[in-house]
């Protein structure tokens, strides 16, 4: 990691912002701070480390939750004084469970996109086989094992082209969103 400092223009108190995406989605998931030792942990690792400013000390991200965050990428912005890592999250990435940090609006209204939706989705699959929480109709489809869920996959996917056959668009959405 020899010349890291010198690439990367850290501030006065040896720290650089980092925002952190979901590489398959292009969700921004978080935003924390890294010293010189997050970033070679980080490089090192292939797993997220920031540095913990109240705390004062480094961090792996998930390695109290399990949620970790396995990096794709790490890039220097413009000017050197910010980075990005480009990440595939294992579970959630927000403290509070949500799967990014950004879920508060402050202004404006924004719907979720495909990728958003499909990564939500897939969230709360992976949450669903992991946790298997009792009344979860998903959850009953991995205890089930995977004649049940191939099962369901064919009878959704079933009446999802059913509804395409005919003319009605409601119909398609409807099966396409359930």
């Amino acid at each position: 990691m020899t010349g890291l400092s010198q690439d990367i223009q850290f501030d006065d108190k040896g720290l650089v912002p980092v925002v952190v995406q979901d590489a398959e989605s292009g969700e921004v998931l978080m935003f924390a701070f890294a010293n010189e030792e997050a970033v070679k942990k980080t490089l090192e690792t292939g797993f997220a480390h920031f540095f913990s400013r109240s705390r004062g000390t480094l961090w792996k991200k998930g390695e109290t939750s399990g949620n970790t965050l396995g990096v794709v990428s790490v890039r220097c912005d413009c000017d050197s004084d910010a980075l990005l890592y480009r990440v595939r999250p294992a579970g959630p990435a927000c403290h509070t469970g949500e799967v990014s940090c950004f879920f508060f609006t402050l202004q404006g209204r924004e719907e979720a996109g495909g990728a958003e939706i499909v990564s939500r989705v897939f969230e709360t699959i992976l949450d669903r086989q992991r946790r298997r929480p009792a009344g979860s109709y998903v959850a009953s489809l991995f205890e089930k094992g995977k004649d049940a869920i191939l099962g369901k996959v064919a009878e959704e996917s079933g009446e999802l082209i059913l509804a395409a056959r005919g003319d009605d668009r409601q119909a398609v959405v409807h099966e396409a969103a359930t």
